[in-house]
């Protein structure tokens, strides 16, 4: 200590470290400027990639919606002209039918043209006498007529008179005439409008640090926002060659006008084909203002430090980068802090023999449990054996657990990786990603797009077995009013009436299967959702009193809902009917509703009935299908169909023995 201070006294020693604590001051600017460019840098590229990946799915999913709409469209137009078709080669045909076919299924307009392009059946008699035929009918029906197609999808198109568009399609006879059936476009027009690349690219440059997004491909700019001005074509920059044909998410630094951007790209590819490549341009701005910020801290502080320094160099020597290297584990620890507690997927660190070391906020929060709790807990006593057995002992880097959290089964994507501390002991970091909802969206996904083709399969059988069963009725009863036999004129009598009967029964089947096929639309109102609860309650109390059945019903909202109340009591019915009908003895069925946020409810109805084993479960909202000798199979379906027409999920969990639960997520109001 003695030579030390001997050292600092001399005034030539105290020069030097005077010079080496400012080239040590600058160097410390320079590294830190440096090193927060490039974890600015790294972080904006990981903001770019997420917001990419958002962009990518938002824009398939606006494709997706618009084609299946489209597709289901020319499905039941195709449907409606085979029947034309059939009527016409029958020569059962009149403009009357036909109208009434056109109103029945919701059709603009269906027309028979012959080979010179006039009509000879029409759905509806018009006469123009101001309007204007923009366009002969044989422009679009000449491949019918030449014999060269028998089907035209021919799609949206201008109407003929009117300042109107059309989706429309086309089929032959066999006589090459041409069955024509169009309906409003409008509605499509208007819905591509609201998903289309256009307003979603509209919205993402509403955040001003966006300053460009375009989806480009090698012909020009096929959807774009922002200041698009002077944006260079896919073949002038390397990076941009890469992404597209490397299918991968690149980055760079390009520049705009005379100021720089950081550019986000990636490729947009849709049924297995590349459409374009993504252009995503991010402000440096607020990375050049943070930088700016930065280099003014660090001169100030190293200011402070030479004049500290040249004051009492051996003190403030020590003392200063004391101070420094304590303020900057500080910042780095609350900022390190500050990152893994706010990033929305959990993380848990696991010590060598399996306990938990710790955990952060989003880790408590999808395990609901304190770190105090959680700490030094063993992880077969959170997650269960199987799933503690394959989160520890498995080695891939990414993994997929199925497990029970306090009763709630979960989903969990799990991301590992290692690392030794200080003491060499081995230890984990496991990353986990709840991904119970989007699982379970893509069940209801999977779920409405096969009720949807049983429906339309449904509902074509029914139309086709509806008409002969109504004239079959029809002929029964004419024949028991107006025919005698010469004998047994009871029993002749008798039978007529069974057939007319049965006629009826059947026809109520198939009206069954149509309410299903062809819902009614959705008339939503406002209401107290509490009223509507105590309606269901009081609807069921007698049958409930007779069945000794208990009834808890736990609302913790008290607000106004806007949906069809008639639909919505539909669903509690068929729900309600299932858990009486589940329950032994001993009954108990509890509702109870929540808040999740200020938009959506969620509902859970739960019973301690005989359960449902865990083969039919996944089933138990497939058409037709039920376990019950005098059941339909269609009550299920039902209430999924109508709580997703209201943009609700249902999801359900049971074990044989204890019971049923049926969680809906759904929003208050009806859009």
């Amino acid at each position: 200590m003695k030579a030390l201070k001997t050292l600092l006294v001399q005034p030539k020693n105290l020069v030097l470290l005077f010079i080496t604590i400012a080239v040590i001051a600058a160097s410390s600017v320079v590294i830190e400027l440096h090193q927060s460019k490039s974890e600015m840098l790294e972080l904006m590229e990981k903001q770019g990639h997420t917001l990419l990946e958002t962009l990518l799915v938002a824009s398939e999913n606006a494709l997706l919606s618009y084609n299946t709409i489209e597709e289901e469209l020319e499905t039941r137009l195709l449907n409606n002209a085979s029947m034309v078709k059939m009527l016409y080669e029958k020569k059962s045909l009149s403009n009357s039918l036909l109208q009434k076919i056109a109103d029945e299924n919701n059709i603009y307009r269906i027309n028979i043209f012959n080979s010179k392009g006039e009509k000879i059946y029409t759905s509806h008699v018009e006469v123009h006498d101001t309007a204007l035929e923009k366009e002969s009918p044989l422009k679009y029906l000449q491949p019918i007529f030449d014999g060269t197609m028998d089907t035209l999808i021919i799609g949206i198109k201008p109407s003929r008179f009117f300042e109107e568009y059309r989706f429309t399609v086309a089929i032959s006879t066999k006589d090459r005439k041409a069955i024509v059936l169009n309906v409003n476009a409008k509605d499509m027009l208007n819905f591509r409008e609201r998903v289309g690349f256009g307003i979603l690219l509209k919205n993402v440059i509403k955040n001003k640090q966006i300053v460009y997004a375009a989806l480009q491909d090698d012909d020009g700019i096929i959807a774009g926002s922002g200041n698009l001005q002077g944006l260079e074509s896919i073949d002038s920059s390397e990076v941009i060659v890469n992404a597209l044909y490397e299918n991968s998410y690149k980055w760079r630094i390009a520049k705009k006008g005379s100021t720089e951007v950081f550019e986000a790209l990636h490729p947009f590819v849709y049924n297995g084909e590349i459409i374009g490549i993504f252009r995503l341009g991010i402000s440096l701005e607020p990375l050049n203002n943070i930088n700016a910020k930065i280099t003014q801290r660090s001169l100030i502080m190293g200011l402070i430090l030479l004049v500290f320094g040249f004051v009492t160099i051996a003190f403030i020597f020590v003392k200063q980068n004391f101070n420094v290297l304590s303020k900057k584990f500080k910042v780095f620890e609350s900022y390190s802090t500050r990152i893994i507690d706010n990033v929305s997927d959990g993380i848990i660190v696991v010590n060598s023999t399996g306990n938990i070391y710790s955990v952060n906020k989003a880790a408590e929060k999808l395990l609901d449990i304190t770190e105090n709790e959680i700490k030094d807990s063993g992880f077969s006593e959170i997650f269960g054996d199987d799933a503690c057995q394959s989160l520890l002992n498995s080695e891939a880097l990414f993994d997929e657990i199925n497990c029970t959290i306090n009763g709630n089964s979960k989903i969990f994507l799990v991301s590992r990786s290692f690392f030794d501390d200080e003491n060499s002991e081995k230890k984990q970091i496991l990353v986990l990603k709840d991904i119970t909802k989007q699982k379970l969206l893509e069940s209801h996904i999977a779920r409405n797009e096969r009720l949807a083709a049983m429906g339309e399969l449904a509902s074509s059988v029914a139309h086709e077995i509806r008409n002969p069963l109504n004239s079959i009725g029809t002929i029964a009863q004419q024949l028991g009013k107006d025919f005698t036999p010469a004998v047994n004129n009871e029993e002749y009598k008798g039978l007529t009436h069974l057939i007319y009967k049965e006629v009826r029964r059947i026809n109520d089947s198939i009206t069954n299967f149509l309410k299903f096929a062809k819902p009614q639309p959705v008339k939503a109102e406002t209401f107290p959702f509490h009223d509507f609860c105590d309606q269901i309650k009081m609807q069921y109390q007698s049958t409930l009193k007779e069945r000794n059945i208990i009834l808890n019903i736990k609302i913790e909202y008290s607000g106004d809902v806007t949906w069809d109340r008639s639909q919505m009591t539909q669903v509690f019915i068929n729900l309600f009917e299932n858990s009486i009908e589940a329950i032994r003895e001993n009954g108990v069925i509890e509702i109870s509703a929540k808040e999740i946020d200020e938009k959506n409810l969620v509902i859970i109805l739960k019973d301690n009935g005989e359960g449902i084993s865990p083969e039919n479960i996944k089933k138990i909202f497939n058409l037709y299908f039920t376990t019950k000798t005098k059941g339909n199979g269609i009550g299920l379906s039902i209430v999924q169909k109508i709580i997703s027409e209201h943009g609700g999920l249902i999801s359900v969990q049971s074990l044989p023995g204890h019971g049923t639960t049926f969680t809906i997520n759904l929003p208050k109001n009806y859009s």
